[in-house]
């Protein structure tokens, strides 16, 4: 395994729409390579998920977990998903909004509007159909990742800059 570069906000990769994979080629080694690649990165620099235009790979795989994160300390656990082709549909209109870091603006952190409730549609790691609904904070996650294998990024959902922060400012002032 290897942890890879993380690609950083300016980046032409970050805002590429990336290809879904064909099922018959998530079994290939260099799929599962990377998947296991992104999973050491995304713990490596304390993620609580990461999505392959992340590392500068255009294809749409995201891996997701949170257990004890620093970077999020009050986050709920969340196991290790692997995501591929992943589609986000919200479940009712409630947005909620809450700070969001992402590793590619990695000093950064932002107050951000996510819907409360999402089902989640995709394959897993072996080409196995995977659908669930999430709340809260998994919910949040999944569609910042989604956001990522759409060209998108955190920033482009806030209504306002007005608490976009370093991260260092927002712990001295706004995480309390």
């Amino acid at each position: 395994m290897a942890i890879l570069k993380v690609a950083r906000l300016g980046h032409p990769v970050l805002r590429q729409v990336a290809p879904p994979i064909k099922p018959e080629s998530i079994q290939e080694a260099e799929t599962q390579r990377l998947i296991d690649d992104m999973i050491e990165t995304m713990r490596e620099y304390d993620g609580v998920g990461i999505a392959a235009p992340q590392v500068h790979v255009s294809k749409q795989i995201a891996v997701i977990e949170a257990k004890g994160s620093r970077r999020y300390p009050d986050a709920p656990d969340i196991h290790l998903t692997v995501l591929i082709n992943l589609e986000v549909t919200p479940l009712g209109p409630e947005l909620g909004d809450d700070w969001e870091g992402c590793l590619s603006l990695n000093d950064f952190r932002g107050l951000t509007p996510r819907y409360q409730q999402v089902r989640a549609k995709a394959l897993d790691r072996e080409g196995r159909p995977v659908e669930f609904v999430a709340t809260g904070f998994h919910a949040r996650v999944l569609q910042h990742e989604r956001d990522h294998l759409l060209g998108k990024v955190f920033i482009d959902r806030m209504p306002s800059f007005e608490t976009l922060s370093y991260l260092a400012e927002f712990t001295r002032y706004w995480s309390r």
